[in-house]
Order: C-alpha cells, then structure tokens, then sequence
C-alpha cells in the first residue's frame, strides 16, 4: 500500500513537472570551454576526508613547514571539493539548478575553483601567506550561501505547491543535506587553516578547536543566546535549568555546538512559551543534560511544549519545513546577511535549523535524534563523537 501511494505521488510530481520549464544557464553559457573541462575533470577525483583528531595532531606546532603542508593540501583538495559540489549545481532535478540564486551560489563555486586553480604551487613560506589570503577572501565570499541557496529553494517550492508538496521530492532533500555538509567541511579546512595562521589569541586552541572545550559551559552561553532572542521576540523566555559537570572538557569546535544546542533551545523555548503564553502560572523549565560518557558525549535537551504529532517527526528533517513564519521573502529585500559566520542566528523560520544541526553533529561522527511525546513535549539527544577519530563523511 505505501509503495503504491509513493508510486502515485511520484506519478503527479512528474505529470506536474511536465508544465515546469527547465531553460538552465548552462557553465557553458558562463565560462569557458576549458574551465567548464577542468571543473568535470576534478569532479571525478576523489575528496580527501579528514579526522578532528587530525587536525589536533597536524596543528599542534603550526611551524612554518606545517603551515606550508596545510596549503598544499588545501591547494590541491578544494578545487576537487568544490567541482564536485559545481556538477551537482549543474544537473538539479525540477528546474532548480535555473533558479537565479541557485546560479548565484553555482557562480561562487566557479570563482573560487578558478581562484584556486589559478594560483601557483605552494613551494615556501612567501607562497603560503598569499595562498593564506585567497583563502580569506574565498571564506568571506561563501558567507550566505546557506540563506542564498534556501532563497533558490523556496522559489522552487512556491512554483510546485500548487501540485506537489516538497516534502515529497526526497532527491532534494538528499542533494541538500550533502551540499550543506560539503559546505561544513569546505569552511572548516579553510577556516582551522586560517586561524593555525593567525597568532595564537584564545587559550587551549589549536586553529578552531578548543582543546578543552566545556560542554556545560557553552551550552550555558547557548542557552542565554537563545533566551535573549526568544526575550526579545516573544516577550518573555522560559527558564532553562543545566545539569552537568562544567569543569569537564573534550576536544571539539565551540562554534559548532553552540550552533545546535542553540537550534534545539531556541526550539524548545519557542514551543513552551507558546504553550503556556496563557496561563497565569509560570512555564515548567526546559531541562539540559550533559552526559559524559567513554565513546559519545550526548547532550539531552527536554521541553513540555506539546511535542509533535508522530506524522511530523520525519517533516523536521526536510528543508523549508517550519512552523514559524519564514524570513526569506524579506531577506530577498533587505539581502542581509541573515547568516553569521557558520550558521542561521533568528529565532525561527527557516526550516533549516535541525536538517543543518544534524549534519554538524554527523561532521565529526555525532548524531542528532527527536523523540516526542504529543500533548505533552519533547526530548532531543545530541551525540558527539568523544574520540575524534571518524573521517568526513564526505559526500
């Protein structure tokens, strides 16, 4: 029965597609006939994935001679990494890879492969400062493709919802969630480059990652972030109670794990204060957990906000499902830079938050699951890998 109502779903999604008008700007149409040769060409080699623990052990003494080694790399890995995301702009299924913000983001790609291919051999010290400089630039030109692309996106759903829902097309949602982890480990190998190059500033760092890193601690700091928009949107913020030991640390990128804890917060705040906005009581707090344990560290996050309904868990892991009122139409308007430097920072309305908080957790061997109870809450159980010795996993 659920094979032949996927059948029939599919069915209409194709009929629907016929009425869609697939006029792509094709590279070929943007660039030149040996440029688009040399993107397919690094597209069928294999990227190179990895490990944190790698990088712990690679930039512990950021000598001169490994600074030179991390540009060789980097040279010779994100031009293979950045074709590969490019062919897959190229051949969008539903006339997506048309979209003009979809182009935009395909362009970006473009240029910085061209950048990239375009410098010489890092062979020195004076090679690695400048190559360190191109990477800088590209970091910045890359800032808002997450807001960028899910404009792209959401031009797409608009044009089909009168047909088909989204939700039903999971060869988006599939080249989506590999796109945005390309994306993570594109920003962490530039940016782990760029601060190994960068005078040591913070204590117990090595490039991005903080070498004991308090779980307790940044979710506390999470936590008052979120409080503070939900303060500022909402009017008021239910209280959060943390229960953990804030003396203990672990290797992992801060930034990172405030970007989830901060998502499944933000959520939770939201749920319970629009639960109880009404009553003349004050709303039960949402529950943090830290849990230490030999493989995983995992992060507990518990709300009495209602919970889901079981037919909409598996919808909180597509894109652009969101129940709070999306912010895209204004950002076409204002094109702020709604993004910060790795993640989405609103209150809510995305629908990206989840979808990109697991891939985080995944980057580096974690998880993120939901379990909820309906008329009553819901749990999150962040897992981050303790050992840093799983790869990329590359898509």
């Amino acid at each position: 029965m659920a094979a032949s109502v996927l059948s029939g779903s599919r069915l209409a999604a194709s009929r629907a597609l016929r009425n869609v008008v697939h006029q792509g700007v094709r590279l070929a149409d943007s660039f030149s006939r040996e440029v688009v040769d040399d993107i397919f060409a690094c597209a069928l080699k294999k990227q190179t994935g990895v490990s944190l623990k790698y990088m712990l052990d690679f930039g512990s003494k950021p000598i001169e001679r490994q600074l030179v080694l991390s540009a060789q790399f980097l040279h010779n890995e994100l031009p293979v990494r950045l074709s590969h995301r490019v062919a897959e702009l190229e051949n969008l299924p539903y006339g997506l890879s048309a979209k003009p913000h979809v182009l935009k983001v395909r362009d970006w790609y473009v240029e910085s492969f061209r950048e990239l291919r375009g410098f010489p051999k890092v062979k020195d010290a004076g090679d690695e400062l400048q190559f360190t400089r191109l990477l800088q630039h590209i970091y910045r030109r890359h800032t808002n493709v997450v807001p960028v692309m899910a404009m792209g996106v959401a031009e797409l759903k608009r044009e089909l919802s009168q047909s088909i829902d989204l939700d039903d097309l999971p060869d988006i949602h599939q080249f989506l969630d590999g796109f945005y982890l390309s994306r993570i480990g594109i920003r962490m190998l530039i940016g782990q480059h760029i601060a190994l190059h960068e005078p040591p500033q913070r204590e117990n760092h090595i490039g991005l990652i903080d070498t004991r890193c308090s779980p307790a601690g940044v979710c506390q700091d999470a936590i008052d972030d979120a409080r503070s928009i939900c303060m500022r949107e909402k009017g008021s913020a239910p209280d959060v109670t943390v229960y953990g030991d804030p003396s203990f640390t672990f290797p992992y990128v801060p930034s990172h794990l405030h970007h989830m804890v901060f998502e499944l917060v933000k959520n939770s705040l939201r749920a319970v204060h629009d639960r109880f906005d009404d009553h003349d009581h004050d709303p039960p707090p949402i529950r943090l957990v830290v849990a230490e344990g030999e493989e995983d560290i995992t992060i507990k996050v518990s709300d009495e906000g209602g919970g889901i309904p079981r037919s909409g868990l598996p919808r909180m892991w597509t894109y652009l499902y969101t129940t709070a009122k999306s912010p895209l139409e204004e950002m076409e308007q204002t094109a702020a830079a709604a993004e910060g430097a790795d993640g989405p920072s609103v209150l809510a309305g995305y629908g990206y938050g989840l979808p990109i908080s697991r891939l985080y957790a995944r980057y580096f061997g974690g998880d993120l699951s939901i379990i909820s109870m309906e008329g009553y809450g819901t749990d999150a159980y962040l897992h981050l890998n303790r050992l840093g010795n799983v790869q990329e996993p590359l898509p």
